[in-house]
């Protein structure tokens, strides 16, 4: 068993093409033994967004901090807050986007890409 608080994981600044102001930290990961799910978390400054992108794995989010949009696949905008939840199937384009004046966080669990292969 792992148990670890968050203020203790590294967190790094993404610099990625189409990112602008995004954190994540692996709260639980391979490196805890966890080989096949992975619990990120995101945290998008004010004015920030993650790229409008997709993979080829599903995405559970939990909302827990602030206020941000999420964008589908068709480009809509779907303001979420703190205590919402939302599914992104495989290969679903997606974007987060924070256009308010506090951080918007949000835990992210998947399968490990390099298992689920």
């Amino acid at each position: 068993m792992i148990i670890k608080w968050d203020s203790e994981v590294r967190e790094i600044s993404l610099k990625e093409e189409g990112i602008k102001d995004v954190t994540r930290q692996i709260l639980i990961g391979p490196e805890d033994g966890s080989l096949n799910i992975i619990m990120r978390r995101f945290r998008v400054l004010p004015g920030g967004n993650t790229p409008f992108h997709c993979h080829g794995f599903e995405h559970v989010i939990k909302i827990t901090r602030g206020r941000g949009v999420i964008v589908n696949e068709s480009g809509q905008e779907m303001a979420v807050s703190e205590g919402q939840s939302a599914f992104i199937e495989a290969h679903e384009k997606h974007q987060f986007k924070n256009p308010n004046d506090r951080p918007f966080e949000f835990l992210c669990v998947i399968l490990n890409p390099e298992r689920s292969r």
